[in-house]
């Protein structure tokens, strides 16, 4: 069974609202392309269920509700967003090297691999695993959000690994950490 088609009055009602309530939500949002979104979204939402109003006026200070809801939905998700930006900011700022010690006892045979790893790759882990930078200046550096420089990072060495794994094998999948591949520890002469 369909539902049934909303009045002529009702959808002419909020048609020729548009304006009000796209001003109504660019107050409250403070953008002009999210208020124009969000009133996207209410419509399609809106005419669903518009079937259950039959009158123009009730249909007006109904979709108004609507609109205030989205309004909240909308400062919800931007404040989650905002969030998880501050908290991954924050981790970035805060990330340290590894003590010299656990340095001096990595294996070296990563490094002839960065090369045939795809160029962005082999560069973060150069900068930032190998150099010491900071992935958030990393990211400023290239014109990157500190989450895709992350994320870039994160691919990066799981292609690295996936390398490593073919290559070395049994040493890779133990982390290294007991290499007899011959080749010296990063930066030394000597395992």
């Amino acid at each position: 069974m369909s539902a049934a088609a909303p009045a002529p009055a009702v959808v002419s009602a909020l048609v020729e609202n548009h304006r009000r309530f796209l001003a109504f939500l660019e107050r409250r949002v403070g953008s002009r392309a999210d208020a124009e979104e969000i009133l996207q979204a209410a419509f399609v939402r809106g005419l669903e269920h518009a079937d259950e109003i039959r009158d123009e006026e009730r249909a007006v200070a109904w979709f108004y509700r609507m609109l205030r809801n989205a309004i909240v939905d909308h400062w919800r998700g931007k404040g989650a967003a905002a969030r998880a930006e501050e908290m991954l900011a924050r981790e970035l700022a805060d990330a340290h090297e590894p003590p010299p010690e656990l340095e001096a006892e990595l294996c070296g045979c990563f490094e002839p691999l960065l090369p045939t790893l795809k160029p962005e790759y082999e560069e973060i882990l150069r900068r930032v695993d190998l150099g010491g930078e900071r992935p958030v200046d990393f990211a400023a550096a290239h014109e990157l959000t500190p989450n895709n420089a992350m994320v870039r990072l994160h691919r990066a060495r799981k292609a690295l690994r996936e390398r490593l794994t073919a290559s070395c094998r049994t040493c890779a999948e133990h982390g290294c950490l007991d290499c007899s591949c011959g080749r010296p520890a990063h930066g030394k002469e000597t395992h």
